[in-house]
C-alpha cells in the first residue's frame, strides 16, 4: 500500500471511529431510556441491561452505518480541501479518481459488512434480545405462541394448513386442519387436536381424516386415531414461521420498509410461485430492497466525494450540513420509490434500486466535473 493510501485511510478511519462510537452511544442511550419502563417491568438487572445493549447493537449498526460513513467522509474531505491538500495531491499528478480508491474500498467493505449484519446478525441478535427480556419475568402477552388463526398454503404440494396457534420454540401446532388434493382429484381433510414435527416427520394427535369426492360432496370418515405420522407432509416449521412473519409484515405501515430477511422472502416465493399481482409486487419490492440496501454505503461514498473534494477553504461544519441534506433527500426518495414499487406502480427492481441509481450516477457525474 502506498504511503498516500495509508494517510488517506488513517484520516478517514479516525473520524469514522469517533462518529461510530458517538452515534452508538447516543442511539443505545436513547433506546434504553425509551424502554426503561419495560425493563423495570421485566426486572432486568444491570448485567442484563448491558447484555441487552450488546444484543441490540447489530440492529443499531445497520441503521447508522451509512449515515456515519457519509458524515465521516464529508468531514475528512472538507478538512483536506480546507488545507489545500487535495489541490497539492492533484498538482503532484495524482488524479481525483486515484485519490478516491481508499474511500471506495471502505465503502465496498462497509456494504459487505452491512449485508452480513442484515442477513445473519440482526435476526439472531433480535432473538437473543427477546430471550434476555424474558429471563426473569414472562408477560402474559409474550409472543411465545401465535394465537391468531392462520392459514399456511403450500401451492407446490396443493396443501392448505389452518391452525389456531403455533408455538415457535417447540414448533407445536394447535388444532390444525389440513386440506389437500390427491392425484385422482379427490379431496382429503385431516383434523387434529395438535401436531408437532419430530425427526423430520409431522405427528398428529387425536387425529381424524376424511375424504371428499369434490368440493360439494359430503365428508366421508376415512379413519380416526390417537397418533398419526404423516411423512409425506414436507412442510417445515421454518417455512411456517416464515409465513407468519410475512403475514405480520403485511399492511400499510410496513409497505415502505425493506426489512424482511431474504431467506424468509425466498421461502415464501418458493411455496407460492403464483402469487396475486398485488402481493407479488409488494414482496418482490421487499426482495430487491433487501439486496439494494447494503449498497447505500458505496453510494454515499460516490455522492460525498464531489461535495467534499471541491477546492476552497470552507468551514468543517459544511460537511455536517451536507450530510444532513443528503441523508434527508436519499430517505425521501427511497421511501417514495419503495411505496410506488409495493403498490405496483413501478417495477420491483426499479423501485428498490432507483435511489442508488440516482445518487450513484449523480456522484459520478459531479466527481467528473470537480476542478
Amino acid at each position: 500500500m502506498r504511503l498516500l493510501d495509508r494517510y488517506l485511510f488513517r484520516e478517514l478511519l479516525t473520524p469514522l471511529a469517533y462518529c461510530l462510537g458517538g452515534f452508538l452511544i447516543f442511539w443505545i442511550s436513547y433506546y434504553l431510556f425509551t424502554e426503561l419502563q419495560e425493563m423495570q417491568e421485566r426486572k432486568l438487572h444491570l448485567l442484563d441491561v448491558i447484555e441487552y445493549s450488546v444484543a441490540m447493537t447489530p440492529e443499531f449498526l445497520v441503521t447508522i452505518l451509512p449515515v456515519v460513513l457519509l458524515l465521516a467522509l464529508l468531514y475528512t474531505l472538507t478538512n483536506h480541501a480546507r488545507h489545500n491538500e487535495i489541490t497539492a495531491m492533484r498538482a503532484a499528478g495524482v488524479s481525483l479518481w486515484r485519490l478516491c480508491v481508499p474511500y471506495l474500498a471502505v465503502g465496498l467493505a462497509a456494504s459487505v459488512v452491512l449485508f452480513w449484519l442484515n442477513e445473519w446478525c440482526v435476526p439472531r441478535s433480535t432473538n437473543w434480545a427477546e430471550r434476555i427480556l424474558d429471563r426473569h419475568v414472562q408477560k402474559p402477552d409474550d409472543a411465545k405462541m401465535q394465537k391468531t388463526p392462520l392459514t399456511f398454503r403450500n401451492d407446490r404440494a396443493r396443501r392448505t394448513w389452518i391452525f389456531s396457534g403455533f408455538r415457535f420454540k417447540t414448533a407445536e401446532m394447535i388444532r390444525p386442519k389440513i386440506f389437500w388434493t390427491l392425484s385422482n382429484g379427490s379431496l382429503r381433510r385431516l383434523y387434529a387436536d395438535r401436531a408437532i414435527r419430530t425427526n423430520g416427520v409431522w405427528t398428529f394427535f387425536d387425529a381424524a381424516e376424511f375424504e371428499q369426492a369434490n368440493d360439494n360432496a359430503p365428508l366421508i370418515p376415512f379413519f380416526q386415531t390417537n397418533v398419526l405420522e404423516m411423512p409425506e407432509f414436507d412442510e417445515t416449521p421454518a417455512e411456517i414461521q416464515s409465513e407468519i412473519k410475512i403475514s405480520s409484515y403485511e399492511g400499510l405501515r410496513n409497505s415502505r420498509r425493506a426489512d424482511i430477511p431474504l431467506r424468509v422472502i425466498l421461502s415464501h416465493l418458493r411455496l407460492h410461485p403464483n402469487l396475486p399481482r398485488a402481493k407479488a409486487s409488494w414482496l418482490l419490492t421487499k426482495l430487491h430492497g433487501r439486496l439494494a440496501a447494503p449498497w447505500t454505503c458505496l453510494v454515499v461514498v460516490l455522492i460525498a466525494i464531489p461535495f467534499g473534494a471541491a477546492s476552497g477553504r470552507r468551514n468543517l461544519f459544511v460537511g455536517v450540513a451536507g450530510s444532513i441534506f443528503i441523508c434527508f433527500a436519499y430517505f425521501v426518495i427511497q421511501q417514495v420509490s419503495l411505496a410506488l414499487g409495493s403498490a405496483g406502480h413501478l417495477p420491483a427492481w426499479l423501485a428498490a434500486w432507483l435511489p442508488n441509481m440516482i445518487f450513484g450516477t449523480t456522484g459520478l457525474v459531479l466527481t467528473a466535473r470537480v476542478r
